[in-house]
């Protein structure tokens, strides 16, 4: 299952996993909007594996919660989930205005999806967070980086970044030293998410053959990115999808992954006392 897929990464997600699948398996194409859907469907390339459309918001829980319950119904599990609903913000956005809607869809519902469909992962699932470079340490000053220790839980976490949301809303943000660009506390919570899941997780996932990671996919020519940067060495959706897809699909174990973010099958260093990994242009997409 692929979240955020009408189009995008989501879409070259869905559609990859479609065409390396076999035939029998199931590939649900999600998103929030019916229409958006159907276009979608409309445009997926054919592949040896069933591609479903379902309806899934991932700001609503209870549309989490039931498209979980579901799956779980038709399926009995999951062997593949790509968490990749994304709400974008542009340059003139108003952060104070857009951040309530952008930490629901982009944050507390990577913590919905988690919550809701870890619990689904079949022995030898994978279950991948789409993050971005910057959701590193190394992009928060010192002082923030408490809020996103290793001994916090997905409640905690939920808890840190409604109160950054907040404290944009009233202004007070920049005066507790957290950044102007609101993507980065929130890529930073996403891939904390991660790892917190996956430190709660690890013990029972190692002995079940289950892979939990976060991923930069790197720079991708999309329209929430065209706004901020230049896209003259930007992937295509498709191009981008190769490496998370071969994350998943590669039937070698990669152990030293588990839990990390990961960008191009590299891990990516988490603590601001590593040196910060930037790739060619600096940064990503996401």
């Amino acid at each position: 299952m692929v979240t955020g897929a009408t189009q995008g990464l989501g879409f070259a997600l869905a559609e990859g996993l479609a065409a390396r699948l076999e035939p029998g398996d199931t590939v649900y194409l999600t998103g929030r909007s019916s229409e958006r859907l159907a276009d979608a469907m409309s445009a997926v390339a054919a592949g040896p594996a069933e591609i479903r459309t379902e309806l899934l918001d991932v700001g609503d829980a209870g549309s989490v919660n039931h498209v979980a319950s579901e799956i779980a119904r038709r399926h009995g599990g999951v062997d593949i989930l790509f968490s990749n609903a994304y709400h974008r913000v542009q340059p003139g956005d108003d952060p104070a205005i857009v951040v309530s809607e952008y930490v629901n869809v982009n944050n507390l519902g990577t913590t919905r999806v988690l919550r809701a469909f870890a619990p689904l992962l079949r022995d030898g699932g994978r279950l991948i967070v789409v993050a971005s470079t910057m959701g590193t340490l190394h992009y928060l000053a010192p002082v923030l980086h408490g809020y996103f220790s290793d001994a916090c839980s997905l409640d905690d976490l939920d808890r840190v970044v409604c109160g950054w949301r907040d404290a944009v809303r009233d202004g007070s943000a920049l005066a507790g030293a957290w950044p102007a660009f609101i993507n980065i506390p929130s890529k930073v919570a996403q891939v904390a998410a991660l790892r917190s899941l996956a430190r709660e997780r690890r013990s029972d996932d190692e002995r079940r053959g289950i892979f939990l990671a976060a991923v930069c996919p790197g720079m991708i020519d999309t329209a929430a990115s065209r706004a901020w940067y230049d896209m003259s060495r930007a992937q295509t959706p498709a191009q981008a999808a190769c490496a998370p897809l071969g994350l998943v699909l590669d039937p070698a174990s990669r152990p030293e992954l588990y839990g990390e973010l990961v960008r191009f099958g590299e891990r990516l260093p988490w603590s601001a006392s590593e040196p910060a990994a930037l790739g060619p242009t600096g940064r990503s997409s996401r």
